[in-house]
């Protein structure tokens, strides 16, 4: 399999359409899923994943214990705008207690038929044994939100 971090071309299209809405409390309700890069799964994640349902269509998705198929829902952080660069982010996230190894993570929409919003590529596993798996977010603002456009 392979994993290239990116933000999902269906996501850009998306945003035309008012698909996706990031207001805080009353948007759409994201999620973020994680997935494993194996020998044993044919999934390729990238710009072109279009639908959370890729992930689990291939069986690509993170198991373990303290882990939920479908991932965490993620807090986003009000978008705003810096010059001429608009952004958006999430709050980390946490699973608590847990035993996973995972690849990389797909964000998604699931008020908007899980559609795809970003793929996130760890660079090779990352592994939590009975302890915390998170993902930390980087900082809110032009030149590093998850999600900018420019």
């Amino acid at each position: 399999m392979a994993i290239s971090q990116a933000m999902c071309t269906s996501f850009k299209t998306e945003l035309m359409t008012a698909t996706h809405d990031f207001t805080n409390g009353t948007g759409n309700t994201f999620n973020i899923a994680l997935f494993r890069d194996t020998a044993s799964i044919v999934g390729t994640y990238g710009a072109a994943t279009t639908n959370y349902s890729e992930m689990t269509g291939d069986s690509d998705e993170a198991t373990g214990t303290g882990y939920t198929t479908g991932g965490n829902t993620l807090t986003n952080v009000t978008p705003t705008s810096s010059g001429t660069t608009a952004f958006t982010d999430f709050a980390d996230t946490t699973w608590s207690t847990a035993t996973i190894t995972a690849s990389g993570a797909l964000i998604y929409n699931s008020s908007a038929s899980d559609a795809s919003v970003a793929v996130l590529d760890f660079g090779a596993d990352k592994t939590s044994t009975a302890g915390d798996f998170t993902i930390i977010f980087p900082t809110d603002d032009a030149s590093n939100a998850i999600i900018r456009i420019a």
